[in-house]
């Protein structure tokens, strides 16, 4: 089945066009064509205006849906986190499991595995995050969990299948040797939840990480004599860096400063970082045997610490946009391009151009969500 929108302006990932209209074979991209060469034989779907633009794709989701992926570790558990998300955007995500027994982490990664065989929509991989952290920066993940890698630990991870996988680790938790043989085997090594200072961190990259888990939080901060790890993420050209634009885990400013002072490509990536409330009218959840609550936008533990956030992508990029003042094409990369490019999926996903998957957002001029797509097929709003 072919399908033409038009009436909506055009972002495939690189240059917005108007008088376009986007065709669409089954599932994927068939061509971006001027209104005037539009053939016959599609069936088409007028857009009231607006901009039609590349689904988001969040490398970092906890939960959402009522749902903790901690909780559920299930295709199930999955399937309710983004068909969750999907409702605001996020056309493609990587479930995350945090901090937690050895038996819950590895049922995640099975279920992703399953998920991602049985073509679960949005299910585009996964991210662990823990248990191989410093307990200085902890932050809300269960400090009674947290522990090195063994040889053990290592061996299992590396035999995994599921690809794209993203694994957040600290220095203290995780040698050089052991990040080479994680990268050596095609899982992504993130750096996160660690007071690893600049020239630790830099090592750790030159070994094989290559990202930075949500850049300023729970890391050693950027020093006049002692860079740390937000100093050598935004020295590190090669170094992607996750960020979360909530306002309440960055201030404006300090983010402001973070996205002007990136080396090279700027290789910056919005992530949600999200938990159930997201999608959920419930306002609290239970992580790791804590009770956390949803207040005034804020998700907090007993003792104030932030337990992941209550965002959505498009909240997100409304944020790019209206608080740090980012150009919408600007901020569209960040909560798309940027991550498939991160992940090795530019050529399905992050772009509207022939191949690419049908994975779609139609924003209205004043940025309300009005329509998404999963390979080509709508999400329903509720």
């Amino acid at each position: 089945m072919t399908t033409a929108y038009r009436g909506a302006d055009i972002f495939d990932g690189k240059t917005r066009r108007a008088g376009h209209a986007l065709v669409v074979a089954d599932d994927r991209v068939a061509a971006i064509v001027p209104d005037g060469e539009l053939g016959a034989g599609a069936e088409v779907v007028r857009l009231d205006g607006g901009l039609l633009a590349p689904g988001f794709l969040d490398i970092q989701v906890n939960g959402g849906g009522g749902v903790l992926f901690n909780e559920a570790p299930s295709v199930q558990g999955v399937a309710a986190i983004c068909a969750a998300h999907a409702r605001f955007g996020s056309t493609a995500l990587l479930p995350t499991v945090i901090t937690d027994r050895p038996a819950v982490t590895f049922a995640a990664i099975r279920a992703v595995a399953e998920a991602m065989a049985q073509g679960v929509p949005g299910c585009a991989g996964i991210h662990v995050e823990g248990p191989f952290l410093a307990q200085a920066r902890k932050g809300a993940h269960d400090p009674a969990l947290i522990r090195p890698m063994a040889a053990e630990d290592l061996a299992a991870l590396c035999e995994t299948r599921v690809r794209p996988f993203l694994l957040t680790v600290a220095p203290e938790s995780v040698s050089e040797a052991q990040i080479a043989a994680l990268a050596s085997a095609g899982i992504r090594v993130s750096l996160g939840h660690t007071d690893a200072g600049f020239d630790t961190a830099m090592r750790s990259f030159a070994a094989g990480a290559t990202c930075v888990t949500h850049l300023f939080n729970a890391m050693s901060p950027l020093g006049s004599r002692e860079p740390g790890l937000v100093g050598a993420a935004l020295e590190a050209e090669a170094v992607w860096c996750g960020f979360i634009p909530d306002g309440h885990h960055v201030h404006p400013a300090a983010l402001g400063a973070a996205l002007r002072a990136k080396r090279g490509a700027r290789k910056l990536i919005a992530v949600t970082d999200a938990m159930p409330t997201v999608g959920s009218p419930a306002d609290a959840f239970e992580l790791n045997g804590r009770t956390a609550r949803r207040r005034d936008g804020r998700l907090t533990l007993p003792d104030g610490t932030l337990a992941g956030s209550d965002l959505s992508m498009i909240g997100a990029l409304r944020h790019l946009v209206d608080v740090l003042g980012f150009a919408l094409e600007d901020a569209l990369r960040l909560c798309s391009s940027h991550a498939a490019e991160f992940l090795g999926l530019a050529a399905t996903h992050g772009r509207l151009g022939a191949g690419a998957r049908a994975d779609m957002v139609w924003l209205g001029d004043d940025l309300a969500l009005r329509g998404v797509w999963i390979g080509g097929r709508p999400v329903s709003p509720d």
